[in-house]
């Protein structure tokens, strides 16, 4: 890849694009009766998918971007499990009870900081409250240096059959730089556990970018990850916004890569993985050739939610707990973030929908054309426009952020389809912003392209 691209795209500040329009686009003007109103309808078009995040650790990640509060008490974690099953109630009263749930997702923060029966309740809440099958996807989020044997076994009794955990790196020097000290061998342990009690799919979180990280740390990440056979990765760039995440003011920014050494990190995982039998998903996803990920990425299938790269089919993800995004056939949901008036709201007997956004026709067109860019890296425009009913030219005609990437060679443009370049892949989130209606309007800072 030219140092010039590199430099020109790669400190770009950009969405990760997990949904379109981007959380900064949602307004208060969306509240409970507009969310009623959309749970109502989605009730009666087909399965839902359900995400619980539960925004409690035990120590804080420097590098975490995450709504998340730490805690040593266990009071505050059960108090919430509280709040969160009487939301269920509420959703499910407005929704029906009746709608049967494809997937669930358990995130945050850390899941597993509840207690093994805390979390055998709340699934039952859930049981209770939708209709779950045999083949319901449970998914937690995990993070084995608070694993115990206990919860590995209640997961495995509660359904669960897909585990992320978060790794991050393996360096020592980079661990102790981010606050998160963790062994291969606490990795290792609760990646057995997982497997004896019946965790088909494990997915390891990686990050590049990191305080005193470099190319050979991260290649010997990757050479110790890949020795327990996780069926997937995936590989983020650090996003470094203390303006916003205050306890990143504590990560020395002396200390971290430039663009370019960024993308020399991303690009050798990437080759180590690909040597390791991986297949590259997307921009930052990684799976054994056999896992759905990469079937779908293959068949044109693949999809994009706020999880990340997905087969995830729903057009209804319902979000739970503070801070949680939902996503319905007409738009948006983001519940309130603050804890307190999370749960305030929910004990008043009302859905505690803070902000949300209605999408248009318009909206929809831009969504899709930019979910198959990130999935597979090229749209046919002529295609999607006629499927909205625009003309042809609509989203190619005064694009100028698009003619700058084709002149640049990050893009070809032919007979009405963009083709991201094999060597610009990295960049694709660039590209998708040329399609962005609100793109720079909201005044907020994302991560780094590259």
């Amino acid at each position: 890849m030219s140092d010039c691209l590199v430099t020109k795209y790669g400190d770009a500040r950009l969405p990760r694009y997990t949904s379109y329009p981007t959380a900064p686009a949602f307004s208060a003007t969306v509240g409970p009766d507009e969310y009623a109103r959309g749970l109502a309808d989605a009730g009666t078009a087909g399965p839902v998918s359900i995400y619980l995040h539960v925004p409690f650790c035990r120590s804080m990640c420097l590098y975490c971007g995450c709504h998340t509060t730490i805690t040593r008490q266990d009071a505050p974690v059960h108090e919430y499990l509280g709040a969160m099953k009487h939301e269920i109630e509420l959703v499910a009263f407005a929704v029906g009870n009746s709608v049967p749930v494809k997937n669930i997702h358990f995130g945050g923060g850390t899941p597993t900081i509840m207690k093994p029966d805390e979390f055998a309740d709340l699934m039952n809440k859930l049981k209770s409250a939708f209709e779950l099958e045999d083949q319901t996807s449970v998914a937690v989020e995990i993070d084995p240096r608070t694993l115990t044997t206990p919860m590995i076994q209640a997961l495995g009794e509660n359904g669960v059959n897909r585990a992320s955990l978060g790794v991050q790196s393996f360096d020592p020097i980079v661990q102790e730089a981010i606050n998160r000290v963790q062994s291969f061998e606490q990795t290792q342990a609760a990646v057995l556990g997982l497997r004896a009690v019946g965790v088909s799919s494990i997915n390891f979180d990686l990050i590049y970018g990191l305080p005193h990280q470099s190319v050979r740390s991260c290649v010997e990440t990757v050479a110790l990850a890949t020795t327990l056979r996780p069926e997937r990765l995936a590989v983020f760039g650090y996003a470094h916004i203390p303006v916003f995440k205050k306890h990143q003011r504590l990560i020395d920014e002396a200390a971290l890569p430039d663009a370019s050494e960024r993308n020399d990190q991303a690009e050798a995982i990437a080759d180590e993985l690909a040597k390791a039998g991986y297949v590259r998903i997307g921009l930052d996803h990684f799976a054994l050739p056999d896992d759905e990920l990469a079937i779908a990425a293959r068949t044109g299938t693949l999809r994009r939610n706020f999880q990340g790269y997905t087969t995830d089919t729903c057009n209804t993800l319902v979000g739970l707990g503070a801070s949680a995004i939902g996503r319905l056939p007409t738009g948006y949901i983001q519940n309130h973030v603050p804890i307190g008036l999370y749960a305030e709201r929910v004990s008043a007997g009302v859905l505690p929908t803070a902000k949300g956004y209605l999408l248009t026709r318009e909206d929809k067109l831009r969504a899709k054309v930019i979910e198959r860019l990130m999935c597979d890296f090229e749209v046919d425009l002529d295609q999607l426009t006629s499927e909205f009913g625009y003309d042809a030219g609509f989203l190619l005609d005064r694009n100028d952020r698009l003619k700058d990437l084709e002149a640049d060679g990050v893009v070809t443009i032919c007979d009405g389809r963009v083709s991201v370049a094999q060597r610009s892949r990295f960049m694709v989130r660039a590209v998708a912003a040329a399609f962005d209606a609100y793109f720079g309007s909201h005044g907020r800072t994302h991560s780094k392209a590259a």
